[in-house]
């Protein structure tokens, strides 16, 4: 597997790669990351930080929208989400929005 891991900062624009997709799965009644050969279920925090990774977003836009909807510190959820985020794009769930979107 080629390696084309993204560092996830507030400046960020992350999105889920084209062969990857966020979806409900109906029989098992959670969230789940479909990939070529691997699945996901991320937790509900996660899904929630997931459906904001649209490639138009920043990491701080996102941040601050969570920040600001649960009424918490915002370093901390930057701090977290930013973990979160790198985490699933050094596995591969994740890479960075380009300025050209073919």
């Amino acid at each position: 597997m080629a390696s084309r891991n993204i560092s996830v900062s507030e400046t960020s624009r992350p999105k889920l790669p084209r062969h990857t997709k966020l979806k409900f799965d109906e029989t098992r009644q959670v969230w789940v990351i479909l990939a070529p050969e691997r699945v996901l279920a991320p937790d509900e925090i996660a899904v929630e930080v997931l459906q904001l990774c649209d490639g138009a977003r920043s990491v701080a836009q996102m941040v601050d929208q969570l920040a600001e909807k649960y009424a918490a510190p915002r370093e901390a959820i930057a701090t977290d989400v930013i973990a979160m985020l790198q985490d699933l794009a050094d596995k591969g769930f994740l890479t960075e929005a380009r300025e050209s979107t073919a």
